[in-house]
Parts: structure tokens; sequence; C-alpha cells
């Protein structure tokens, strides 16, 4: 596994994964490798291409637009 593919969350696991807290969707944050939760205020971090989906291990997002949260990809 190459150093691009490591930090790539295949784009299908994208499309099933929920927020653990709402149930909610998620929006990928390629820059920051974090799915965020806009229903829970949560960022939950991706890790060598494994996104983290613990609510212990989420940060709270204070202002979503300086988060630069994009669309699901």
């Amino acid at each position: 596994m190459n150093a691009s593919s490591a930090t790539e969350v295949d784009p299908k696991l994208l499309e099933i994964l929920v927020c653990p807290v709402t149930k909610g969707p998620l929006s990928y944050n390629r820059e920051k490798q974090e799915l965020v939760s806009e229903q829970a205020g949560l960022a939950f971090p991706i890790r060598d291409g494994i996104p983290i989906m613990l609510a212990d291990e989420a940060r709270e997002i204070d202002d979503l637009a300086k988060s630069g949260v994009a669309e699901k990809e």
C-alpha cells in the first residue's frame, strides 16, 4: 500500500457510514482527514485510511464554516 492510498478513504465506505451519535450523514474533509457530523458537531479522525468512529476520539467542532467541510465524495 503506497502513501497516497493510505490516506484516501474508499468512496463506497463513505456512502454507508453514518454518525455513531446521531445516525445522521457525514461529510468528508479531505484536507483534515476527518468525517464531520454537522448534527452532532463532531469530527471523527481518519487514521491510515481508517475512519475512527468512536465518540471519545472525535473532536468538537465550534464553527463548521472554519472547518473546511466538503461534501461526501
